[in-house]
């Protein structure tokens, strides 16, 4: 950690070797092996060789070309299983997320109070000024969560709006 702001722009190149050399948990990897083909070599390596490093130094340069080929060969696959695993968790985010969604129970033609965003930077009423307009009329639901509304005059609105603004209103 650096002592003070002037310190940073020599950490940078530090930090991002870490960043780089960890394990993702959306990939199951590591950035550097994503476009590179093979793990980093650490500085700390260099000074107390790993079993990895001891390997690889005892392997015929022939031998090391003829395994480099085949890994750099397997990295397209190796890439495509990054992708799968980025899938897998997004999903799994996903359904951690939509765990937490309240089904709203509103169908076309309900009457539905809409959220209201300030306009004005300030409004004069504070925090007395209402947080819901409407009754609307839920005009049609399109898929993801889109709805055309119209007021009760049967005036439709020209913008869409998202079903996560909306709540039902019980006259």
């Amino acid at each position: 950690m650096p002592d003070n702001y002037k310190e940073w722009p020599e950490k940078i190149p530090f930090t991002l070797w870490g960043y780089r050399t960890s394990i993702r948990t959306a990939t199951d990897t590591t950035p550097y092996y994503l476009v590179y083909g093979i793990e980093a070599v650490h500085p700390v390596e260099l000074e107390i060789p790993s079993l990895r490093i001891l390997l690889e130094s005892q392997v015929l340069e022939a031998n090391w070309i003829q395994v480099r080929y085949d890994s750099l060969v397997m990295l397209d696959e190796r890439r495509l299983n990054a992708l799968y695993h980025v899938q897998l968790y997004q999903k799994r985010i996903e359904s951690a997320f939509n765990k937490k969604l309240k089904p709203r129970g509103i169908s076309e033609g309900d009457l539905v109070l809409k959220s209201v965003k300030a306009l004005l930077p300030i409004d004069p009423r504070g925090k007395l000024k209402p947080n819901w307009a409407g009754p609307y009329l839920v005009k049609k639901i399109l898929s993801g969560g889109t709805v055309h509304l119209t007021d009760l005059d049967e005036n439709d609105f020209t913008n869409p709006t998202n079903l996560d603004q909306l709540k039902k209103y019980y006259p």
